[in-house]
């Protein structure tokens, strides 16, 4: 939403068909959605949606590991790295997207200090959704809200992967390098003695292609 725009009663309605879930308690689903720098704002007030941040990711670590317990026979310290794929901010972040969390955003700041924190301030806010279908619905409306989105996490997320191929080798995490330039951004991963790039309109979709690149030359070494 624009700078310090506030809600609509249309967009209560487009919030809910985006989530998938229709709330109860409308003030608690704006509450998910308002950035505290609206809420500092002298001229509005009211909640803001840090304390459902750190609910939410309560919340999602406890059905992800869950769902990780019920679907796999790996040991502990192995499922402890596959469920740091499902819920870091680098697999938060491409769901929030393809959700289009970012449009029902209540802030009042610059696009361009929010643009240079997105990846964190779209995790926090598929977080802040959980907590908040969580408290509305109970735990069995946010376990079929994840559910829905653990294919994007997973599947369709070439970073979340590659952190999973990854530390499944070795303690270790991908190392990403971006750059702007010339409208565009370069991103650099390095893992596991390999390296991919990649370039795209934001830094997400350039570390995205980075990350498929790495994941498809440590692949194909094992083939060979």
């Amino acid at each position: 939403m624009k700078n310090g725009e506030d809600w609509t009663e249309r967009t209560y309605g487009e919030a809910e068909r985006a989530i998938g879930y229709v709330f109860h308690d409308k003030e608690l689903l704006k509450t998910c959605f308002t950035h505290s720098t609206y809420r500092n704002n002298v001229a509005h007030g009211g909640a803001d949606n840090e304390r459902l941040e750190f609910l939410g990711d309560a919340v999602l670590q406890f059905l992800v590991s869950d769902f990780l317990f019920r679907t796999s026979d790996r040991d502990e310290g192995k499922l402890t790295e596959r469920r740091k794929g499902y819920v870091s901010k680098e697999a938060l972040t491409p769901v929030a997207e393809k959700l289009g969390l970012m449009r029902f955003l209540r802030h009042s700041n610059r696009e361009e200090d929010l643009g240079g924190r997105e990846g964190k301030i779209r995790s926090s806010l598929f977080e802040a959704v959980t907590a908040g279908i969580y408290l509305d619905g109970g735990i069995g409306e946010a376990e079929k809200f994840l559910k829905r989105n653990l294919r994007y996490m997973d599947m369709e997320n070439p970073i979340s992967a590659l952190q999973t191929y990854v530390q499944e080798r070795e303690k270790t995490t991908p190392v990403y390098r971006e750059r702007a330039e010339s409208g565009e951004f370069l991103a650099e991963v390095t893992a596991l003695g390999q390296t991919g790039t990649g370039r795209g309109k934001s830094k997400q979709a350039a570390k995205e292609e980075a990350a498929s690149e790495l994941l498809e030359k440590l692949k194909e070494r094992i083939r060979h």
